[in-house]
């Protein structure tokens, strides 16, 4: 994407309906936890939007599976930082044995792997998101919010 074609401010249902695609189509996520006696912690997970949650796993013993044990508020973004998605929400975490079997398909099914048949223990996270701002450069600072307590605040919902 370049720079000078995307300067414009788009209005909240395109940016919505951008954010939406992005989510269905993207494969990496950056997630940040914290936790009490550790701090920070930033890692990049693979992930799956279910159209109202993003799925991700990890292992069992991982910091971000102790930090989200610990604290579940998690800040999560996609990886370009000119067209920005950040996201805000409180994870659970599944152990791979009790996970929803239609959110383990549908990892298995994007990425090719399944981390219930790997040996050693998985933690699926899912985190639905609470807040969700959307940019492209400067002119679409002001009005970056399209998510605001669980709720689109455009009627856009699908791409």
């Amino acid at each position: 994407m370049e720079i000078t074609e995307t300067m414009h401010r788009r209005p909240a249902e395109e940016r919505t309906r951008d954010t939406l695609e992005r989510l269905a189509a993207e494969r990496d996520m950056w997630v940040s936890t914290a936790h009490p006696e550790h701090g920070p912690h930033q890692v990049p997970l693979w992930f799956v939007w279910d159209g109202r949650a993003v799925w991700m796993c990890t292992g069992a013993g991982s910091a971000t599976v102790r930090n989200l044990r610990a604290e579940p508020r998690v800040r999560l973004s996609l990886p370009d930082s000119f067209d920005v998605v950040l996201l805000q929400g409180e994870a659970e975490c599944f152990p791979h044995q009790e996970v929803p079997e239609a959110a383990a398909e549908a990892f298995a099914d994007k990425f090719g792997w399944d981390p219930r048949g790997e040996e050693g223990s998985f933690v699926y996270v899912r985190v639905a998101p609470r807040t969700v701002r959307a940019w492209r450069g400067e002119p679409e600072l002001r009005g970056r919010v399209v998510m605001r307590e669980g709720m689109w605040l455009t009627r856009t919902q699908a791409p």
